[in-house]
């Protein structure tokens, strides 16, 4: 028998994640070149990063030589002075994912179970997956959670319960008065996930405070991320906020070091950022109604959305994505998410929006 076939059958049975393709990609495959692409694939913030972030990278470069502070005091004091928590209600990741996987660590395990939505983030049922606990996918309600079918599940096995808001790859929303009342009827042997990635671009009626809920729910762990709104994604940095046993748990299994020193630097000036983030937002919300205009005018479908992004059904969604990518266009086939029929396209600059616009006419065949 080989080596590799005794491996955890949990873990031989996972199918890796799949990223949105690059553009250097795209460009050796199609023989494209790379200043013609359009990237609209993974919900980045296509304006970068505010000058305050880029000077507090640039200046971290100068210790770049040393390990970062394994502690993140930095980050963490800025994060708590900016919501006013607690240092040790604070966990750091490489990424919000990095949180999703900590919580599973910590949580999770053979015998044990995890619920989550149909249609939600793909790492829920992966970090699932590779803690050997079994995931309970729960039918979607209008491509968003039904958060009483997700109570339903629950079983006494259950640890943990994920729910994106607003959920990717759809943009559903589910309002902070809901998620508040299904906190207080989610058992207590239950830890609540609240996964936030795309909070900065709630609509200012749809926003909510979930850092105020921590003292009552204990088992509330509020996952964040700077890769979105504050355009650090290659960074890889975000964070997690709960009670201070349940962020314990987390740093038993963190590892040491998961953020880099630039990216704790950046994070801690971005987080403060918030002329950067008033123009990202801005931009977020004209680039949504040109999107959106636009499937109305082509007579698409698409699910009104709370990120920065859109879900279109074209149909035969691998083919038109196909078509797109032979124009230079990156959008998602989200047919992994099980819609092989939709397209998820990312807000752009102005100019990116409407060479996508301009392309997809064609690719729809």
């Amino acid at each position: 028998m080989r080596l590799c076939d005794l491996a955890p059958a949990h873990i031989r049975a996972i199918s890796p994640y799949q990223p949105g393709k690059p553009i250097s990609e795209l460009a050796r495959e199609m023989g494209l070149a790379e200043e013609s692409i359009v990237k609209l694939a993974s919900n980045e913030n296509p304006l970068g990063v505010g000058e305050k972030t880029r000077e507090a990278m640039l200046k971290s470069l100068a210790d770049i030589a040393r390990y970062p502070d394994g502690n993140g005091f930095e980050l963490k004091d800025a994060l708590r002075r900016r919501y006013g928590v607690a240092l040790d209600q604070i966990v750091l990741g490489n990424g919000s994912n990095d949180i999703l996987e900590l919580a599973a660590g910590a949580f999770l395990g053979p015998d044990r179970d995890a619920v989550y939505a149909q249609h939600a983030f793909a790492v829920y049922p992966l970090a699932t997956q590779a803690a050997g606990a079994r995931g309970i996918e729960v039918p979607a309600r209008n491509f968003g959670h039904d958060l009483d079918a997700m109570l339903a599940a629950i079983t006494p096995a259950t640890r943990v319960l994920f729910i994106a808001n607003p959920n990717n790859p759809t943009g559903t929303f589910i309002p902070g008065d809901e998620l508040e009342a299904f906190l207080a009827r989610v058992p207590d042997h239950v830890l609540v996930v609240l996964d936030e990635a795309y909070t900065e671009y709630l609509t200012p009626d749809q926003r909510y405070d979930a850092i105020a809920w921590l003292p009552r729910f204990p088992n509330l762990l509020i996952s964040r991320t700077f890769s979105k709104a504050y355009g650090l994604a290659g960074l890889r940095v975000g964070y997690g906020l709960g009670s201070p046993e349940v962020i314990d748990l987390l740093n038993r299994v963190r590892q040491p070091f998961n953020v880099c020193s630039v990216a704790l630097s950046a994070a801690a000036a971005a987080l403060f950022d918030d002329e950067f983030l008033s123009r990202s937002y801005a931009l977020n919300c004209a680039g949504m109604a040109q999107l959106t205009e636009g499937f109305t005018q082509l007579g698409l479908d698409w699910i009104p959305s709370a990120g920065n992004f859109v879900t279109f059904k074209v149909g035969d969604g691998a083919g038109v994505n196909r078509r797109l990518l032979e124009q230079g266009v990156i959008v998602r086939p989200i047919g992994g998410y099980g819609m092989p029929e939709w397209l998820r396209v990312s807000i752009g600059l102005e100019s990116e929006n409407a060479r996508f616009l301009a392309v997809l006419p064609a690719a729809l065949g």
